[in-house]
C-alpha cells in the first residue's frame, strides 16, 4: 500500500488563500457549497455566470457579486471552473482561456476535462484540483456545522512554484490527501458507476422489484432496501464494516457474510473489470461528451425512467408523511 499524507490545517497557511482573488465559474450544486464557504470564510470571490439567468439571480440573493465569465477571469487570480463536465471544454476555449494571463491558477474538481485532454491549458498556467469528496449540498451542510469534508488535491502544472500550497490553503477543511488527476478521475468515475451510485442505486431498485413481486408491501420494501441504507452507511463511514457488523444482530451479520457473495460474485466483479477499462480507456468519456453534444436522448430517455420507478414514487409518499423527511434538508432546489 502506498504512504498515505493527510494534511491538516496546521500543516497549511490557511491565510493564502485571503489573499487571492477567487473567481468560482457556475453556482451548481458544487459552485454553491464551495462559493458559500469562500465567501463566509472571508475570501474575496465573485462568481462568473451567464447574467440574468436563474443561477444569476440566486448568487445574488446569497450577497454575491456576479460577473460575466469573461470578467470574471480577468478579475481573479484564481479560476474554479465549476460548470458541468460536458460544458467545461466549450466554455474554456470561448470564453475562460482568451481572457487568462501567466500566473493564473485553474482549478478544477474533478480532473475530467484536464485528464482526457478535452482541456490543454497553456504551459504558464497553473493547473490544479480540489475535489471535496461530496457533494456541493453536504460542503456546504458540513461547512455550517463547523466541520468539513475530506478533499483531494492534485497538481497538473505549476510554473509559479506554489501551486501545493494555494491549493492546500483552498482544501483547508477536515483534512486532504494528495493525488494525481489521472486517479482522481479514473477512480472516482469508477466509483460513481460501480458502487456509490449506480451499484447502490440499482441494487437498490432490484431488492426492491423481488420483495415487491413476491407480494410484500412496497412501503416495507421501501424501508427494508433504501432508507435504511443511510443508518448503515453512516456505522461504516466512521467505523468500516467492523463497527457495521458490530451494530448489527448476529443473524444480519451472518446473513451478511454467507448472502453477500451470492448477490456480488465473480459475476457483478467482471462486469466492475469492464466499467473500469471503459474509463482507462476513455471510452466512457467520449460516449458520455458525444451523449451531451447530441441532443441527450438517451440521457433523458433513462432520467424519465427512474423517476417513474415505483420505489420513487413510494419513497416520495412516505418521505411526505415523516417529520425526517421534511427537516433541515441538505438539498432544498428553490434556493441551493
Amino acid at each position: 500500500m502506498d504512504n498515505l499524507k493527510i494534511y491538516l490545517d496546521k500543516d497549511i497557511n490557511q491565510e493564502l488563500i485571503k489573499s487571492k482573488k477567487i473567481a468560482v465559474i457556475g453556482f451548481g450544486s458544487q459552485g454553491y457549497g464551495q462559493s458559500m464557504n469562500l465567501k463566509d470564510s472571508g475570501c474575496d470571490v465573485v462568481l462568473g455566470l451567464r447574467l440574468g439567468r436563474k443561477s444569476d439571480e440566486k448568487a445574488k440573493k446569497y450577497g454575491f457579486k456576479t460577473m460575466t465569465i469573461e470578467d470574471a477571469v480577468k478579475y481573479a487570480d484564481i479560476v474554479q471552473i465549476l460548470i458541468p463536465d460536458e460544458l467545461q471544454a466549450e466554455v474554456y476555449e470561448k470564453q475562460i482561456k482568451p481572457n487568462m494571463r501567466a500566473g493564473q491558477y485553474l482549478m478544477f474538481s474533478h480532473g475530467f476535462n484536464i485528464h482526457y485532454k478535452k482541456i490543454v491549458a497553456p504551459k504558464d498556467i497553473n493547473v490544479i484540483m480540489v475535489a471535496p469528496k461530496g457533494p456541493g449540498h453536504t460542503v456546504r451542510s458540513q461547512y455550517v456545522e463547523g466541520k468539513g469534508v475530506p478533499s483531494l488535491i492534485a497538481i497538473y502544472q505549476d510554473p509559479t512554484g506554489d501551486s501545493k500550497e494555494v491549493s492546500l490553503s483552498y482544501a483547508s477543511a477536515a483534512g486532504i490527501i494528495e493525488t494525481s488527476f489521472k486517479e482522481e478521475t479514473e477512480t472516482d468515475l469508477f466509483g460513481e458507476q460501480a458502487v456509490i451510485c449506480g451499484g447502490v442505486s440499482a441494487l437498490m431498485k432490484a431488492g426492491f422489484e423481488v420483495l415487491t413481486e413476491a407480494g410484500y408491501s412496497p412501503y416495507m420494501a421501501y424501508f427494508e432496501v433504501l432508507h435504511e441504507m443511510k443508518l448503515i452507511i453512516d456505522l461504516v463511514n466512521q467505523g468500516g464494516l467492523a463497527d457495521m457488523r458490530y451494530s448489527i444482530s448476529n443473524t444480519a451479520e451472518y446473513g451478511d457474510m454467507t448472502r453477500g457473495p451470492k448477490v456480488i460474485g465473480e459475476a457483478s466483479k467482471n462486469a466492475m473489470r469492464e466499467i473500469l477499462k471503459d474509463i482507462q480507456s476513455g471510452k466512457f468519456a467520449d460516449e458520455f461528451t458525444n451523449e451531451m453534444h447530441s441532443g441527450c436522448t438517451n440521457f433523458n430517455k433513462l432520467r424519465k425512467e427512474n423517476a417513474e420507478h415505483p420505489i420513487e414514487k413510494v419513497g416520495e409518499e412516505i418521505r411526505s408523511s415523516f417529520v425526517w423527511g421534511n427537516d433541515d434538508k441538505i438539498i432544498d432546489r428553490n434556493k441551493n
